[in-house]
């Protein structure tokens, strides 16, 4: 039993203001697993003056103070990592391997990241008669979810740091546990007091103090796209910068030239990438688009590859999928999977209920549609849970229209053996980062969406530029 009811404010742990407490549940046993305190407004302002404070001076230090500071945070990442990769699995539901290898090692990743791009980044440079300076914006304030939570702490914390600004940071009160374990890292590696604050609670109170706040300069915002669009009606009166990685409805596009061992590896290969993490990834690749002509063929790697992924408890070393995160995200699939067969769309495998031998636990059936158009509510939505809407298409240009034919933009997929073909295809859609046959994350490439699925790019230099402004000295040439 975990009780995390402190909040990180200058440096040391405090007792919040208010006394309300959250207990958290772990999504495999459906029991209590430990306690957390949820914040208000005046933990939120207690937490902007110590950023604030601490801004004065840690925006002045060197790149080398900067450099030593995040490499003191990886060192200490490192002796934690197991710990943080339990606490996920036990918060949210990831399987062991997935927890360690993936959701834990990310955010270690982007500190080794950051030192990188801080490394070589200019922040002044001559051009014509003006000295370009660039310099920290300010107090940021972090708003994170908790489907991968130290992965998107790590790719606004690291840059933030890296550039010399300071932080106010709301994990997300499903996930808790490995926020207050980062915490912990960050106090051990010497992050001055007051650099780093950490308050947790809900949206409406804690999430909406931190965007309205008038002393927090820069809001990154990582999460629904209903709740970003309040992250920023809150945010607009202040005129302040605000940053979004919203949702997706990623598009998979298998070209018809693939032979029937690369077309079965890409079919297959989506359907492991959509499951992965119960399918809890705002950049899944939930429509897969096939040739009409091969639609059979996929149909039955589609149904087989989906049937051999193990659901189970996380901490199963055979286990590929484990529960998704809450009662509250199983019954939001459960109506998602009904519309779909409302709509008239053909269950190809899984479907409704949880599966067989897991009474216990949020578990999903792993879910595949077949006979589904492009304008099912099905393949309009975000469902965030492992369920792929497989649809036919007649020509690349369908496809591509199909393809952009979403409110959403986050990330696309395209498999082919042409790869000018494919370089085509992909030059057409309108997403913010395209997986080229089967390629993988690249956490120093800039990452974020078009359309509702938000705006800013975290990751890499492109990242870096979101937490500062640009200063013209006149006159210097």
């Amino acid at each position: 039993m975990r009780d995390y009811i402190n909040f990180y404010i200058n440096g040391e742990w405090v007792v919040p203001a208010g006394r309300e407490r959250l207990d958290v549940i772990n999504p495999a046993n459906e029991q209590v697993a430990g306690q957390i305190s949820l914040g208000n407004a005046a933990d939120v302002d207690s937490a902007v003056q110590a950023a604030s404070e601490a801004f004065q001076s840690f925006s002045q230090t060197t790149r080398q103070e900067r450099l030593d500071l995040l490499n003191a945070i990886c060192a200490e990442y490192k002796k934690r990592s197991a710990d943080i990769a339990a606490a996920i699995t036990e918060e949210m539901g990831a399987p062991k391997w997935l927890s360690e290898s993936n959701q834990a090692a990310s955010g270690y990743l982007h500190f080794k990241s950051a030192i990188k791009v801080l490394e070589e980044f200019d922040f002044e440079f001559q051009q014509d008669t003006a000295l370009i300076h660039k310099e920290p914006i300010g107090v940021c304030g972090f708003i994170t979810p908790w489907n991968w939570p130290v992965n998107q702490i790590g790719c606004k914390l690291a840059p933030a740091l890296a550039t010399g600004c300071t932080v106010v940071w709301k994990p997300s009160e499903v996930a808790p546990f490995s926020a207050y374990l980062l915490m912990q890292v960050l106090h051990d590696a010497g992050v001055p007091k007051g650099v780093v604050n950490m308050v947790n609670g809900d949206g409406p109170t804690v999430g909406s103090a931190i965007s309205k706040h008038p002393d927090i300069h820069m809001v990154s915002f990582t999460g629904s796209t209903r709740a970003g669009i309040a992250v920023a009606q809150d945010a607009a009166p202040g005129i302040k910068r605000v940053t979004q990685e919203l949702g997706g409805k990623s598009a998979n596009i298998i070209l018809d030239d693939l032979s029937e061992a690369a077309f079965a590896k890409a079919v297959a290969g989506g359907v492991k990438t959509m499951c992965v993490n119960s399918g809890q990834n705002c950049n899944a690749p939930s429509r897969m688009f096939v040739p009409k002509k091969r639609l059979a063929e996929a149909e039955q790697i589609v149904a087989k590859t989906m049937q051999k992924i193990t659901v189970g408890a996380p901490e199963d070393d055979n286990t590929f999928a484990g529960p998704v995160v809450s009662k509250l995200q199983w019954d939001r699939i459960q109506n998602l999977i009904q519309q779909g067969i409302e709509e008239g769309a053909q269950v190809l495998t899984g479907g409704l209920g949880k599966p067989e031998g897991l009474d216990v636990g949020y578990y999903v059936k792993p879910t595949a549609f077949t006979a589904v158009s492009n304008d099912m509510n099905i393949a309009r939505n975000e469902i965030f849970g492992p369920v792929l809407c497989l649809i036919a298409y007649d020509s690349d240009d369908e496809a591509i229209q199909m393809a952009n034919d979403n409110d959403y933009g986050l990330s696309g997929y395209v498999s082919g053996a042409d790869q000018d073909r494919v370089n085509k295809v992909a030059g057409q859609l309108r997403a913010g980062m395209i997986h080229l046959n089967g390629a993988q994350m690249d956490r120093t490439a800039p990452f974020g969406g078009y359309k509702h699925s938000g705006n800013g790019r975290e990751r890499g230099p492109q990242g870096f530029e979101e937490f500062l402004e640009t200063k013209a000295l006149l006159g210097t040439g």
